[in-house]
């Protein structure tokens, strides 16, 4: 690990002119992944400043009936919040999917979307290609080890995955990201808030310079009722998405008047399926209805040679995260007992 120098900043406004004053320094919160990249030698900053005092770690109500997520709230806490547990069960279920609990304890909602991909030639510095890490060197999984690598909306520049479970259910909820900058405060709705690779793989969010998340914000949510998050992994602890679903109905007498479908593990970002979600509005919950939505889900699917399987893997996910809507969140205590 390179040297690095470490600050401790009293409010945002310091916090970002600090960042803004150097070529090369990072927020710090949780650290859970930036700490790690920094031990790979895939980051260097010089320069850490410490966002751990700052107030955003509170979990509240908004005005409109819907939440307000801090960004250095930490995933647990969000997680087993009553009102996540409540009214956003599938975000609750999406974060306790993610992680070991020592690390949930720990990682911020910020920090968590901010996650950067888990390719091995990305986290190899030992790979001479990424074009991710380093710019203009080619992607060795294309033609090399891809079998974790995305499906949909790959670039001949980049076709790594974003490992994020929290972010496929905050896509779904259609969650706003609040951030500060040197020219103040804006808001960035999810669906634009993370990118496609194209030919700047080395961006992964529309984030400007120097820019911090201040809060994730919920809208009000009619999918309680019939939602799930559904993780297909190797192993049943701590292990990246190979596919996963986001999927909520608001239902009434059995016909669906709205619908939220969101894969994870197969895109540069969390994947809303719109033709799928479009598909589903205004039929019966069923098996026929969950399987168009399925089959629509992975058009334009583009496999590589190790990744073939995740075309079926998505669209059978799709179908089983759908049912599982149907028949409702498993309960919070259910939750915390799998967690």
């Amino acid at each position: 690990m390179n040297p690095f120098a470490y600050e401790r900043a009293a409010d945002s406004a310091e916090a970002i002119r600090s960042v803004a004053a150097s070529a090369s320094c990072k927020f710090l919160a949780g650290g859970t992944n930036l700490i790690d990249l920094m031990k790979d030698g895939v980051e260097k900053p010089e320069r850490l400043i410490d966002i751990n005092r700052l107030p955003l770690s509170a979990i509240e109500p908004l005005p409109d009936g819907g939440l307000r997520l801090g960004a250095t709230a930490r995933n647990a806490d969000t997680a087993n919040h009553p009102l996540v547990r409540r009214n956003y069960p599938m975000l609750s279920r999406a974060i306790l999917s993610g992680a070991s609990p020592q690390l949930r304890n720990l990682a911020t909602n910020g920090g968590n979307l901010l996650q950067r991909t888990r390719c091995w030639y990305f986290m190899d510095t030992g790979s001479p290609r990424c074009n991710k890490r380093a710019p203009g060197t080619g992607c060795g999984a294309i033609d090399g080890l891809n079998r974790n690598q995305a499906i949909l909306g790959a670039s001949d520049h980049c076709i790594a995955t974003h490992p994020s479970d929290m972010a496929v259910a905050l896509t779904a909820l259609e969650a706003r990201i609040r951030v500060q900058g040197p020219r103040g405060e804006r808001t960035i709705p999810i669906a634009e808030f993370y990118r496609l690779p194209d030919d700047t793989p080395w961006r992964d969010t529309n984030l400007q310079p120097h820019e911090l998340i201040l809060s994730i914000d919920l809208p009000p949510s009619s999918y309680a009722a019939h939602s799930h998050y559904l993780k297909i992994r190797d192993r049943a602890s701590y292990e990246f998405a190979l596919v996963s679903v986001a999927a909520a109905l608001d239902m009434h007498e059995g016909q669906i008047r709205s619908a939220r479908v969101v894969l994870g593990g197969v895109a540069h970002k969390p994947w809303r399926c719109e033709a799928s979600e479009q598909l589903l509005v205004g039929k019966k919950s069923g098996a026929q209805a969950f399987e168009s939505a399925g089959d629509e889900a992975v058009k334009g699917a583009k496999p590589y040679k190790y990744n073939a399987f995740k075309v079926e893997m998505a669209r059978r996910a799709v179908i089983r995260a759908l049912s599982e809507a149907v028949l409702n969140e498993p309960s919070a205590d259910k939750n915390r007992s799998a967690a």
